[in-house]
């Protein structure tokens, strides 16, 4: 029997085997490459999953576009006013020097959308403010002078303040504007009518029918309370030697407050040229500056009463008692003078028990506050007319020294 041949494999693999043993090795490395593969990619979609749940996402381990999570139930706290967060302002701020506008424009929105209340801003302002509480300065007009800081002492006595007769910060604080300073006034044509000379001599005035306006400046600043000089200034553009009806000029906005109650006595100082009105509590109802005689034996000291009030009076002129008149040393009788702000007493009269002696209004304001008269106490028009509301009849006067 013929035996079988026998092969022998080569000893470094060759052949058929050789590649059939290549291919079962690339298959088990093949599959290892892809349960390797999966099992990374699940790790990879367990840990996107937990960043997600956390809030806060991770760009390197989160899917391409992951779906939102909805958050139900979710109640954010209120913050407080005073720790909201702070953001950068978009303009840059106001530099320090007008930080006190800056607090006033704020007190504008938060407050009232014209801008008021407000304190006053300037020496007008407050000449304007506290006429308004018929603390007067005399004639208003933008300037510090003797007769406002004594208005300013009389405000800030009655408030309790420091005495300064300034407008301090702590003054300011306590004046209030309530409304604009500065009001229009129209010129109409019975303003105009009621316009005429005023004659230079007393016989002369005491044949006028009336001692009215002499020129429409006077009448527009008298209705401000307000100097001449200031009432130009506040209307550069119309020329005073010919206005004609409807023009329109701006006036400082004053109107003392109506009286609730009648004065119980009034305090003139002779050494301040002062005038005050108090009520029974000594409560001031009104400061005014007040002119007092020339002459020192001329000036009466001590209690005197009110015995008459006269709105809008008449004039008696006694030559007698104007020596130092030539014409008075002339006429050999007494005149009757016509009402008018033009009337030597103003538009208001308010006799004492004193003969001869009485408070009263006077044609020129500007001049109140000084020594000039005969003995009487000359206030502005408008402060003598105020005064008649507040006086009564047998009501004491206390002059001091």
């Amino acid at each position: 029997m013929p035996q079988r041949r026998r092969y022998k494999l080569p000893a470094s693999g060759g052949g058929s085997g050789g590649i059939f043993l290549g291919l079962f090795i690339c298959f088990v490395l093949g599959i290892s490459v892809i349960v390797w593969f999966a099992s990374g990619k699940k790790t990879t979609k367990q840990t996107a999953r937990k960043v997600v749940s956390g809030n806060t996402v991770s760009k390197a381990t989160a899917p391409a576009s992951p779906k939102p999570k909805v958050v139900t139930q979710l109640s954010l706290p209120t913050p407080h006013p005073d720790s909201a967060v702070k953001t950068e302002p978009r303009t840059p701020p106001l530099p320090a020097k007008t930080n006190a506008l800056v607090i006033d424009q704020k007190q504008t929105r938060e407050t009232a959308p014209n801008g008021f209340p407000r304190p006053p801003r300037d020496t007008l302002e407050m000449q304007i403010a506290i006429a308004r509480l018929a603390i007067s300065s005399g004639s208003i007009d933008g300037v510090n002078g003797s007769q406002t800081r004594a208005a300013m002492l009389a405000f800030q006595r009655e408030n309790g303040l420091t005495l300064t007769g300034e407008l301090d910060a702590t003054t300011r604080n306590a004046l209030t504007l309530d409304s604009a300073p500065l009001a229009s006034f129209i010129i109409t044509s019975n303003d105009l009518a009621r316009l005429h000379p005023i004659s230079k001599t007393w016989l002369g005035k005491s044949q006028q029918t009336a001692l009215d306006y002499e020129t429409i400046l006077e009448l527009v600043a008298e209705k401000g309370h307000a100097s001449p000089t200031l009432t130009k200034k506040l209307n550069p553009g119309v020329n005073w030697t010919n206005v004609v009806a409807g023009t329109e000029v701006k006036i400082p906005a004053v109107e003392y407050p109506a009286p609730k109650i009648k004065a119980a006595f009034i305090v003139i100082s002779l050494a301040e040229r002062r005038l005050q009105a108090f009520d029974e509590n000594t409560n001031l109802l009104a400061h005014f500056p007040c002119s007092i005689a020339a002459k020192f034996e001329k000036r009466p000291v001590g209690e005197l009463h009110v015995k008459a009030i006269a709105p809008n009076p008449d004039y008696t002129f006694n030559p007698e008692v104007f020596p130092e008149s030539e014409e008075a040393r002339q006429l050999t009788t007494k005149l009757i003078l016509p009402p008018g702000p033009n009337n030597p007493v103003g538009t208001a009269w308010i006799s004492l028990d004193k003969p001869g002696y009485g408070m009263h209004g006077t044609p020129s304001p500007e001049q109140v506050g000084r020594t000039e008269s005969h003995g009487c106490f000359r206030l502005a028009n408008w402060n003598a007319d105020y005064l008649i509301k507040l006086v009564t009849v047998g009501m004491p006067v206390r002059v001091e020294p």
